[in-house]
């Protein structure tokens, strides 16, 4: 787990993407992050068939280019190639780690949950490049049964996992509690809500990156 992330990792829902005028949203969405500095940005469509899975990451590669931005899709691997993504992220559900790195290929990122209350077992030995930990708060925007593990949590999975893995933490960061969680032992933040329910995404993100540095 060599790949060097940013501090924020950006996850957009499709749950934010108006139905109408869709195409549009994304094109000027994808451009303004572009334009804002993102480097990293996840794509989740839990519900969305293929067909809208794949127009919509056709115009977020288009606003962030190859080679400026990676763009990681939630769940379905066999969606990366076609896509022209940089990645993926499975969770438990989805297909396993091996399969994942396997449709993807060994150029690709790959990411899979890592732990909560504890490190799961034997996943430092999978064939990923990064973990997401948590829930570190509460969260609306994704469903879980997990309780809050907070800071402490976030320090204990840093210490089982070693200095090298890359963690990513999830899950009800704000820009007040983030600087806690990158100090913690976190390599980056994810954040959906806090970003993309505001009035102007790219300008909270910039917020953001200005904050965090």
């Amino acid at each position: 787990m060599s790949l060097l992330f940013p501090k924020i990792y950006p996850i957009l829902d499709s749950s934010t993407i108006p139905a109408s005028g869709r195409a549009r949203f994304l094109d000027r969405l994808g451009r303004s992050l572009a334009d804002a500095g993102v480097t990293l940005l996840e794509y989740r469509n839990k519900n969305g068939v293929d067909a809208e899975i794949l127009d919509d990451g056709e115009i977020l590669r288009r606003a962030l280019p190859a080679g400026e931005a990676k763009l990681i899709l939630d769940d379905r691997a066999d969606l990366v190639g076609a896509m022209e993504f940089d990645g993926v992220h499975v969770d438990a559900g989805d297909v396993s780690p091996v399969e994942a790195r396997r449709l993807v290929g060994p150029g690709c990122i790959v990411g899979t949950f890592g732990g909560a209350e504890e490190l799961v077992s034997g996943v430092l030995d999978e064939p990923v490049d990064y973990l997401s930990i948590g829930p570190v708060f509460l969260t609306t925007t994704k469903q879980t049964t997990k309780a809050p593990i907070g800071i402490k949590g976030v320090r204990r999975l840093r210490s089982q996992a070693g200095r090298d893995a890359i963690l990513v933490a999830a899950a009800g960061i704000t820009l007040e509690t983030a600087p806690e969680v990158l100090a913690a032992g976190a390599n980056s933040v994810a954040v959906s809500a806090a970003i993309f329910g505001a009035a102007d995404p790219a300008a909270e993100f910039r917020r953001w990156h200005d904050e965090l540095g």
